[in-house]
């Protein structure tokens, strides 16, 4: 039995996903596995490969052959260096950065702007509102009353000019006006 190491294909359309598998020659690319010792996205920036160093070295060693693709990846994780014994040279695989926290982030942007971190960028959840809803019977919202402190009663006549106020005449006023009118007739 010819033993092979290559890739099985997984994923959706245009979205490639492999694993690198231990099969017979004569199955199916998709078909039944003796053992997967990694995985390949090659997709994502940079690739993602994984593989189990010591299976793999464990297929190479009892004669398993790898296909062109498999053997550029165990070149990039350095198996294929050790199998051949080669000392001094390590895989060239590159792995993506460690993701920043968004509060360290903000607090090293507070810092460039000039302000001091207080580690506390987080705001706090209100609590729940609906078992306060649940616990009051609604009630019909009322009309907004106005500040006493803006507009007293006691100001707002006076605020208006003696010119503008409407002049109350007296009794005896109304009485002097009507003779006076009258004379002029007799």
């Amino acid at each position: 039995m010819a033993v092979k190491i290559r890739l099985k294909r997984l994923g959706k359309v245009r979205v490639p996903q492999y694993r690198i598998v231990v099969v017979d020659s004569r199955k199916k690319r998709d078909g039944k596995v003796l053992e997967e010792i990694g995985i390949y996205h090659p997709k994502e920036d940079p690739s993602y490969i994984k593989v189990t160093s010591d299976r793999a070295q464990y297929w190479l060693g009892v004669g398993a052959q790898p296909s062109e693709a498999v053997a550029k990846i165990l070149k990039i994780t350095g198996d294929w260096q050790t199998f051949k014994g080669y000392t001094g040279t390590e895989g060239t695989l590159k792995t993506k950065p460690a993701k920043t926290a968004k509060q360290d982030i903000f607090n090293e942007a507070l810092k460039e702007a000039g302000g001091e971190s207080t580690g506390e960028a987080v705001t706090k959840k209100a609590p729940a509102k609906k078992a306060e809803k649940k616990a009051e019977p609604k009630a019909e919202p009322k009309a907004e009353e106005a500040p006493a402190e803006e507009t007293p009663a006691a100001e707002a006549p006076a605020e208006t000019p003696a010119a503008e106020a409407p002049a109350v005449e007296t009794p005896a006023e109304t009485a002097e006006a009507a003779e006076t009118d009258a004379e002029p007739s007799a």
